[in-house]
C-alpha cells in the first residue's frame, strides 16, 4: 500500500462522527438506520434540565428567573451526553418539533456548550429517510420565541402549582393539586353538573302522522299558519289532534333538490383524540400513547423499523403538496378519478405559527391491512383510522339525493324528509356516523295529492338536561374555548381523575364532591384561575411569544400581580374544610367499627371510624377475578410502599404469590401458566413463568 492511500485510510478511520440527540431511544433506533454509520443517534430521554421538584423554583424577586437544574437521576445520562459531544464533529438536536422539544434542545445546549444561535437544529415533521435526511441538510438556530412561548407556560403552572397547592394541602387535605388549565377545566365539569342538578324538565307534546302510499312514511306538525309552534300541554295536543281530525292532508310543496356533503379536514391532535374516543372507545392518554408508538416507529416485517405517522401534536389541518399528490395517485388508481376532491382546509386560528402538518400517514402506500399483521390491535385500529381520515379528506364529496313534502291541514303545517345516497365519495372509506346520511325513502308525491292517514301518534316528552362530559366531548368543549393546548388535554384529564376531583362512569366525567369543594373555594379566592374567558385569553397572550415575539415575562408579572394579592387574601379568609368520611360496611377487625375510606400519600386506604381510640388501618383491595395459580385465593391489585401497584393474593401472609403486571384468566399456550397484561409495541401479553418466554 503507498503511503498516499495508508494516509487516506487513516483519516477515514479518525473521521468524526456526526452526533444527532432526539428524545426517545424506539425514535433514535429508527433514526439510527436511516442516516448510516458517519451518524450516532443517542435519546435524552425526555427533558435533561428542568425545575426543581423540591421547591418553587422561580426567582420571583428577580423579574420571575427560572431556576433550572439538571433532572435527579439524570445525572449519568448528561455525563454520556458530554462525552458523546466531546467524540463529535458536529452536533444536530433533532428534539420533537414543538415548543416543548425546542425547550429541550435549548436545555441540551447548554449543558452541551452548544451555540443556540449555531445551526444546530434539526426538525422533521415524520421519520422518514427522505424527511431524515432533508433535515440534516436544512438545520438552523435554536428558536428562542419557541423557548420563550415554553418558558412562559412553565413558569406560570409553576406559580400557580407550587403555590395554590398547598394552599389547599393546609385547608382541605394533602395530595390536592390546582393548575392554571386543569381547575379551569374542573369547572367545565362541575358547572355542567350543577346544570344536570338544576335543571326542570318542561312537556311538550310530538304529534306525527303515518300514511302510506306503497311504503309508509311519517310526517311531524311542525307549524301553524306558517310559524313554528311548540305543543306544550296535552290540551293544546288535543285541540290540535281534533283540529287534523276534521280537515285532510293535502301535499302543499314538494322541494327536490341534491345535497353534499364534504369530507373532513385530516386530523389535528383534538380531532383524534375525539374520534378515537368515540369509535374505538380509547381514552385520551392511551389514543397519545398509541400514537406515538406510530409516530416513532414500528417493525413492519420484510420493511424495518418505519414511522408510520407524522407528528402527533399539532393544531393545523395542513397538509404539504407531496402528501396532497400521493393522495391523488392512490385515491385514482384504486377508485377511479370520480373519487377525487379538490379539498382544501384552512385552520381556525389565522395566526397559528403553521409549522406542523395535520396528522396524515407518513406513506399512503402503507396499506393498514397490507402491515395488520405487525401490528397490535391498538396500533392497527389507530393507523387505520388516521389512514382512512386523511385519504377520505382527500376524497370527493357525498351526494345526496334530498326531498321535502310539505302537507297541510287545517291551518297546520307538516313536515315529511327523505333522503338517498346516490355517490358514496369519501364515505366509501370513512364512515361519517351522521344520522341525517342514512337512507330514509319517501314514495313518489305530487303537489295538491290528498292523503290518507293510516294512524297518528301523539306522544308526551320532556325536555332533557344536558349530558355529562365525556372524555371526547371535554376536549372539543377545551378546544371551542380555546383552554389549554391540544398536548395537555389527556395529562389535564388524567390529573383529575387521579386525584380524585372527577370519575369515570360508562364513559362518561363526573365531579366528585372533593371536586366540587375546589372548585368553589378556587371561584371565590381565585376567580381567573377558574374563568373560561380569562384562561382562553392568556392562551391567545401565550401564542403571542411564539407569533409575535411578546416578551414572555410582562405576560408573568400581569399574571402574579393578582395572584400574589389573592394569595394573601385566601389564606387569611379560608377555614379549614372538612369533608365527609365515606363510611363502609366493612368492619374493623380489632374494635367493631365500621371502616372509612381515606385519602393518604399513596391512595385511598381504609380507617377505622374509632381513631384515635382505634388505630386501625387497612389496604383497599381490588379483585382482578383471576384465582392464584398456587393456592386457589383471589389476586387483587395491592400498592407497595413505594406507591406502585402490584397483584398478590389475597391470602397473604400464608401464599406470597405476586405479579407485577396484571394477571389474565388466559392461559399460555405453551406452558399452562397465567398470562399477564403488558403491552408493548410487539405483543399485550407475556407469560408468567419467565422461564416460557411466550408473547401474543
Amino acid at each position: 500500500m503507498t503511503a498516499k492511500k495508508t494516509a487516506q485510510s487513516t483519516k477515514s478511520k479518525t473521521k468524526k462522527k456526526t452526533l444527532v440527540i432526539v428524545e426517545s431511544p424506539s425514535k433514535a433506533k429508527t433514526i439510527g438506520k436511516y442516516l448510516g454509520s458517519s451518524y450516532k443517534v443517542v435519546a435524552s430521554v425526555g427533558h435533561v434540565r428542568d425545575l426543581p421538584k423540591s421547591k418553587i423554583g422561580i426567582d420571583i424577586e428577580n423579574d420571575f428567573e427560572p431556576e433550572y437544574i439538571p433532572i435527579r437521576g439524570k445525572g449519568d445520562l448528561i455525563k454520556e451526553l458530554r462525552k458523546e459531544a466531546k467524540q463529535a464533529g458536529k452536533i444536530y438536536l433533532a428534539t420533537d418539533p414543538d415548543r416543548e422539544g425546542e425547550a429541550i434542545s435549548w436545555h441540551l445546549a447548554f449543558l452541551l456548550g452548544i451555540d443556540p444561535a449555531s445551526s444546530c437544529r434539526i426538525v422533521f415533521n415524520e421519520i422518514t429517510k427522505d424527511a431524515i435526511k432533508n433535515a440534516v441538510k436544512n438545520p438552523r438556530a435554536i428558536d428562542l420565541k419557541l423557548v420563550d412561548a415554553q418558558q412562559a407556560r412553565r413558569v406560570l403552572d409553576r406559580l400557580v402549582g407550587y403555590q395554590i397547592s398547598p394552599l389547599l394541602w393546609r385547608k382541605i387535605r394533602r395530595g390536592l393539586s390546582a393548575g392554571r388549565v386543569q381547575s379551569a377545566a374542573l369547572k367545565i365539569l362541575c358547572d355542567r353538573e350543577n346544570q344536570i342538578k338544576n335543571f326542570i324538565p318542561k312537556e311538550y307534546w310530538n304529534i306525527a302522522v303515518e300514511f302510506k302510499k306503497g311504503k309508509s312514511f311519517f310526517a311531524k306538525v311542525t307549524e301553524y299558519k306558517g310559524k313554528k309552534i311548540t305543543i306544550e300541554n296535552k290540551i293544546a295536543a288535543d285541540d290540535v289532534l281534533a283540529s287534523l281530525k276534521d280537515g285532510e292532508y293535502k301535499v302543499a310543496q314538494i322541494v327536490k333538490k341534491e345535497r353534499k356533503r364534504k369530507p373532513f379536514a385530516p386530523f389535528t391532535t383534538s380531532s383524534l383524540q375525539q374520534d378515537a374516543a368515540n369509535k374505538l372507545g380509547f381514552t385520551t392518554k392511551k389514543t397519545m400513547m398509541v400514537a406515538q408508538q406510530l409516530y416513532e416507529g414500528v417493525e413492519i416485517k420484510g420493511n424495518g423499523t418505519q414511522g408510520l405517522v407524522t407528528y402527533i401534536r399539532t393544531d393545523s389541518v395542513r397538509i404539504s403538496e407531496e402528501a396532497r399528490f400521493a393522495a391523488k395517485e392512490y385515491i385514482t388508481e384504486n377508485f377511479g378519478e370520480k373519487y377525487l376532491g379538490n379539498n382544501f382546509f384552512s385552520n381556525k386560528k389565522k395566526d397559528i405559527q403553521d409549522a406542523h402538518e395535520a396528522i396524515r400517514p407518513s406513506r399512503v402506500s402503507m396499506d393498514p391491512d397490507m402491515i395488520k399483521e405487525s401490528l397490535t390491535k391498538d396500533q392497527y385500529n389507530l393507523y387505520k383510522l388516521i389512514w382512512t381520515r386523511f385519504l377520505a379528506s382527500q376524497m370527493a364529496e357525498a351526494v345526496f339525493d334530498s326531498v321535502q313534502a310539505a302537507i297541510e291541514n287545517n291551518g297546520y303545517g307538516l313536515k315529511a324528509n327523505g333522503s338517498r345516497l346516490i355517490f358514496d365519495g369519501y364515505q366509501k372509506i370513512y364512515s361519517s356516523n351522521i344520522e341525517e346520511d342514512k337512507d330514509k325513502l319517501l314514495p313518489e308525491l305530487e303537489e295538491g295529492e290528498i292523503l290518507a292517514p293510516e294512524s297518528i301518534d301523539c306522544e308526551q316528552k320532556f325536555t332533557e338536561p344536558p349530558s355529562r362530559f365525556t372524555e371526547a366531548s371535554l376536549v372539543k368543549d377545551l378546544e371551542e374555548k380555546n383552554i389549554g393546548r391540544p398536548s395537555t388535554y389527556a395529562p389535564i384529564i388524567a390529573t383529575l381523575l387521579e386525584r380524585k376531583y372527577i370519575s369515570r362512569e360508562k364513559k362518561t366525567l363526573i365531579p366528585t364532591e372533593l371536586g366540587f369543594v375546589v372548585t368553589d373555594l378556587m371561584e371565590d379566592y381565585f376567580k381567573e384561575i377558574v374563568d373560561t374567558g380569562f384562561t382562553a385569553d392568556m392562551e391567545d397572550r401565550l401564542d403571542e411569544v411564539e407569533v409575535k415575539a411578546l416578551n414572555w415575562k410582562e405576560i408573568v408579572r400581569d399574571f402574579y400581580a393578582t395572584l400574589k394579592v389573592e394569595l394573601e387574601v385566601a389564606d387569611k379568609a379560608i377555614e379549614k374544610v372538612q369533608i365527609e368520611d365515606q363510611i363502609t360496611d366493612q368492619l374493623c377487625d380489632i374494635c367493631g367499627r365500621p371502616m372509612a375510606i381515606k385519602v393518604g400519600r399513596f391512595g385511598e386506604f381504609l380507617a377505622c371510624t374509632g381513631y384515635p381510640e382505634c388505630k386501625n388501618t387497612k389496604a383497599i383491595v381490588k379483585s382482578v377475578g383471576v384465582s392464584c395459580p398456587e393456592c386457589g385465593g383471589d389476586i387483587v391489585a395491592k400498592r407497595g410502599k413505594s406507591g406502585k401497584i402490584f397483584y398478590g393474593c389475597s391470602n397473604y401472609p400464608s401464599c406470597s404469590k405476586a405479579f407485577w403486571y396484571k394477571p389474565t384468566d388466559k392461559k399460555c399456550p405453551e406452558c399452562g401458566s397465567l398470562l399477564l397484561e403488558r403491552r408493548t409495541k410487539t405483543s399485550n401479553y407475556v407469560c408468567s413463568n419467565e422461564k416460557c418466554g411466550y408473547k401474543e
